[in-house]
Order: C-alpha cells, then sequence, then structure tokens
C-alpha cells in the first residue's frame, strides 16, 4: 500500500504511543486489523483518546469504513479517496482527519539468501527462492523420497 501514513502490522498499544506522542487532535495513521484478517484500521487521535474505525475492501476492490451506527456507508474506489472524504468535517468521525502520522522508512535493503549450510548434491535448500515473504515446509510424511 503506496500511504505514507500506512504502518501495517502493528499493534493497537503501538498504535495509541505513536499517535499520543505526537498529540495532536485529529492526527491519523493506518495500520493492519489485529482481530480481521485482510482489514484495515483507521486509527484518529482526539482528545488524548484514540478512536479506531475498520476498513474493509469490498469483493469488487472498492473501500468503505465502518463508522458510526447511523452513519450512511459510503464507498470509494481507492484509499486515498476514502482519506480526502474523511478530511472533511462531520462525516461521522470522532474529528475529521487532520494530519497523517507517516512511518519512518528504513533503508531498503534486498533481501539477501543465506548461504546453504551443506555445499552437496542432496542440500535441499539449494533452490530456495527469497523472492518470496513466507517459506512453506512440509512435513516429513508428504516429502517425497
Amino acid at each position: 500500500m503506496d500511504l505514507p501514513a500506512y504502518h501495517g502490522p502493528i499493534s493497537k498499544q503501538r498504535c495509541e504511543e505513536l499517535l499520543g506522542k505526537k498529540g495532536k487532535d485529529g492526527t491519523y495513521l493506518i495500520r493492519d486489523s489485529e482481530t480481521i484478517q485482510g482489514a484495515l484500521c483507521l486509527c484518529v487521535y482526539k482528545q488524548k483518546v484514540v478512536y479506531t474505525y475498520r476498513i474493509l475492501q469490498t469483493h469488487s476492490g472498492s473501500y468503505t469504513l465502518q463508522a458510526s451506527s447511523g452513519v450512511e456507508e459510503k464507498f470509494f474506489k481507492t484509499m486515498k479517496e476514502l482519506i480526502h472524504h474523511y478530511k472533511k468535517k462531520n462525516q461521522g468521525l470522532s474529528t475529521h482527519l487532520y494530519r497523517s502520522l507517516k512511518r519512518k522508512t528504513l533503508p531498503e535493503q534486498p533481501l539477501q539468501c543465506p548461504e546453504p549450510l551443506v555445499h552437496d548434491e542432496e542440500n535441499e535448500y539449494e533452490n530456495v527462492d527469497c523472492s518470496g515473504d513466507y517459506v512453506v515446509v512440509l512435513p516429513d510424511d508428504l516429502v517425497k523420497k
């Protein structure tokens, strides 16, 4: 996600720490939901309290925010459109979005593939693709011998 306010999989507690340090009403960030896989949270600071709103993506790819009950559900093509909309006052949030809390980015370093520990023809790891984020490990009874 190409939004400076997106902080990824940080915890609710870490989010509250970050917004609390800033301490300005209307400061917000977006993080991954800890309870619903694939959902995001829009977290907004107001008067020493962090309000959290869930952002869901529909099957068609649009975004919607779960706001207060009685507030009409709105759909947005992009996250930027959603953020722009909630920067306006009186849209159902505790306060309108004022400024994003940008994440601190670390210098990008290419993923380094570890060297195999055993250098022989039976090395199971010599064709490891390190471009992905996850490694799938199969139980011994599923591996063909």
